[in-house]
């Protein structure tokens, strides 16, 4: 598509999400290529009719209502909206300012306790940014501090609102080991796994005011991790070494109702089988193919393939990005390249991250009864040049307009912008 057919389609976007409490309740999306996510898999020349912010039906012969808004997808495709399954969006404002940096609190007495969602800001120029490139969903968390537990994290949508975008609040735990978590935990891997097996017991059987003196946590972080300790919240858990990945899995086998999930995995693919059996989902970032450390000495870019085949879910991320989690459809790409079927790429980014947060009862999929977060493309959403046209979440027109697409239309004339006064330009 042109530059100005861009504008063109940004305009008309503009134009429907101004008028968004008027004319929301049916739209029609008709003629695209829709990716269903599910067993109908892609559906051609078809539509997909929202209405109240759910997903009212999909299918090539669907009867409209009269009145509804049509939107005409014709050569395009039309998607689920894109999951950020892990990232710090929201949470930073400008990396090298530490009063916009609520990513992490290493001298806060307090780990687990910390609510990520006390530090989220979704009017972050990184939401916007985020959103615009298709993704309607981000699950976020803080880092770790003194001690390998990070913060509660939470799920949220990129719509900006500042009163209800939260999707669900104290969504996860995550856990730092391999390497870093060996560090913090007073410098070897015995150390890290020994506290987490400690603390994950204590938290279990945490009762108010009947602590023991010698507890590793204290009242409010115990009884944040009672919920993962009962297999009630997902423990996100990083590990890159095959090694640890087994130690990993020995603990799930100890205890079996811990809702674990194994995060970067670089070395995945050398015990594939086995995360498939013990049924461990996987968040990880396919382009990491270099020995960037001890722990990783094993990455490929093959690593999402073979974890794929061997039956492991996986969820495909922009890791640690506080800017740039919306690059996750760059690493679905690859990762075709590279063995992975389109399918399972684009499920990764998608259903993939809803099932890890226990939302695909709302997300991920095209169907019937689904939170209308809908994305309809100029194109394939895993190549690079391909962008939205269109971006709905909950059944809400978006604006594709950020502070970057603002700068770009301000500059984009060059002799209209040396026209403007001094400080303008």
């Amino acid at each position: 598509m042109s530059i100005l057919g861009k504008f063109a389609t940004a305009g008309a976007l503009l134009c429907l999400a101004s008028a968004a409490p008027a004319w929301a309740q049916t739209i029609a999306i008709t003629g695209g290529k829709v990716i269903t996510n599910t067993a109908q898999g892609q559906l051609d020349n078809a539509t997909v009719l929202i209405e109240d912010g759910k997903i009212l039906s999909v299918g090539a012969d669907i009867t409209i209502p009269e009145g509804a808004t049509r939107i005409d997808a014709s050569g395009k495709w039309v998607t689920p909206g894109l999951f950020a399954p892990l990232s710090q969006v929201g949470l930073i404002e400008i990396s090298l300012e530490s009063s916009t940096d609520d990513s992490r609190a290493e001298k806060s007495e307090f780990s687990v306790a910390l609510d990520g969602v006390d530090g989220f800001n979704p009017k972050a120029e990184a939401v916007a940014i985020t959103k615009i490139e298709g993704m309607t969903r981000i699950a976020v968390s803080t880092g770790p501090g003194e001690n390998i537990f990070s913060g509660a994290g939470f799920v949220a949508d990129t719509s900006g609102d500042v009163v209800d975008s939260i999707t669900r609040d104290h969504a996860f735990v995550m856990v730092q080991m391999g390497e870093r978590g060996a560090r913090i935990a007073g410098g070897s891997r015995p150390a890290a796994w020994a506290y987490l097996r400690n603390a994950l017991t204590e938290a279990r059987h945490y009762r108010p005011g009947r602590a023991p003196k010698d507890a590793l946590l204290n009242g409010p972080d115990a009884m944040a991790l009672k919920p993962v300790a009962e297999g009630r919240m997902p423990l996100l858990v990083f590990v890159n070494r095959a090694s640890d990945l087994m130690t990993l899995i020995r603990l799930h086998e100890a205890q079996p109702k811990l809702d674990l999930v194994a995060v970067g995995a670089a070395e995945g693919w050398m015990v594939a089988d086995e995360l498939a059996a013990a049924g461990i989902p996987v968040i990880l970032e396919p382009q990491n193919n270099l020995p960037s450390s001890f722990e990783s000495l094993g990455a490929t870019m093959t690593n999402a393939a073979r974890l794929q085949k061997a039956g492991v879910t996986i969820a495909i991320a922009q890791l640690g990005e506080a800017f740039n989690a919306r690059l996750a459809p760059q690493q679905a790409g690859d990762a075709v390249a590279n063995g992975l079927p389109w399918d399972a790429a684009f499920a990764a980014i998608t259903r993939a991250p809803a099932q890890i947060f226990g939302l695909e009862d709302e997300l991920g999929t095209l169907q019937s009864g689904m939170i209308a977060d809908v994305v309809v493309w100029n194109g394939d959403p895993l190549e690079l040049m391909t962008s939205p046209d269109y971006v709905f979440i909950g059944g809400e027109a978006q604006s594709l307009s950020s502070r970057q697409t603002k700068l770009r239309d301000r500059y984009l004339d060059l002799k209209k912008a040396k026209e403007n006064p001094f400080a303008y330009r």
